[in-house]
């Protein structure tokens, strides 16, 4: 049985996959954030280490295998309050990681995934958390 999201903080975990000056991104196809464009990523499971949910998530919704290259950060996303309740609390931890092999293509829970450009992220409404993540990553692993 999965822990009710109300009762206590879930852990998430994402991946900043980088690709020459490209990043993936997914356009989520359930909550939170449905139909919002973010980087691949979902709940831990149990008895799976984080690098391992990281590579999990990416291979179940975009299709292609990447290698991590380091951790970059860990966010809250809180939706809600004490007062109207909460809807979500995830503990998000994010991993740097560049494409290994695969075509892109959406599966899982997201209905889109695509390369875009660093340059091009402004087309895009990111979360501002995703985008600082995404360029923390960036400036730490530059392409080659």
């Amino acid at each position: 049985m999965s822990p009710d999201p109300k009762d206590r903080p879930l852990i998430g975990v994402g991946a900043i996959v980088l690709h020459g000056d490209d990043v993936l991104l997914v356009q989520r196809g359930k909550a939170p954030k449905i139909h919002e464009w973010s980087i691949p990523g979902g709940r831990q499971r149990l008895g799976e280490t984080v690098a391992e949910t990281a590579r999990r998530e990416v291979l179940e919704e975009a299709g292609i295998a990447i290698e991590i290259l380091g951790f970059v950060d860990v966010i809250d996303f809180i939706d809600g309050d004490e007062t109207a309740g909460f809807r979500f609390h995830y503990t998000l931890i994010d991993y740097a990681a560049r494409w290994v092999s695969g075509d892109v293509r959406a599966g899982g829970d997201v209905i889109d995934a695509r390369w875009v450009a660093l340059t091009e992220l402004d087309g895009y409404e990111l979360w501002s958390e995703t985008r600082r993540v995404i360029r923390h990553a960036r400036k730490k692993w530059p392409p080659a």
